[in-house]
């Protein structure tokens, strides 16, 4: 704890493993992507199928950096896009990663810029998986918006 200008902060301090576990307990199939649930469902077998977009964004509410997207290949076949986390470190995180497991290839890596204000897609869900997390590590950083 520390005191500045009269006013007492408190310092919320996480693990990456607590962030993750409850990322993890808060995936559900209200929360996976449309298309993904079009192309093969969702899983409790495999939570995070289709989590990669929203996940990337909470990531990006605690740690910041960049949010980086590639597209998804299965053979000669694009099966969409899948995101993940450029810490300002210059170290890369994907908590989602493990959803591939059907020999997928992600390929052409680029950063994009998060959307300002509302999301323009997946709003609800990424409201709904962030209100888990809080629910599981007792807050996150505010919303801009």
């Amino acid at each position: 704890m520390s005191v500045a200008d009269g006013i007492l902060l408190l310092m919320t301090v996480w693990d990456l493993l607590a962030i993750d576990k409850a990322l993890r307990a808060s995936w559900a199939g209200d929360t996976c992507s449309p298309d993904d649930v079009a192309r093969a469902g969702w899983r409790p077998e495999n939570p995070a199928w289709g989590q990669c977009d929203i996940t990337a964004l909470i990531v990006n509410d605690i740690f910041g950096g960049d949010l980086i997207v590639g597209e998804v290949w299965s053979g000669a076949e694009q099966h969409g896009f899948h995101w993940w986390n450029r810490l300002t470190t210059g170290i890369e995180l994907d908590l989602t990663r493990s959803q591939f497991r059907d020999g997928q290839v992600v390929t052409n890596p680029r950063v994009v810029q998060r959307p300002r204000g509302r999301l323009p897609r997946r709003r609800d869900e990424y409201l709904l998986l962030r209100q888990r997390v809080i629910d599981q590590l007792g807050h996150l950083p505010p919303l801009d918006s």
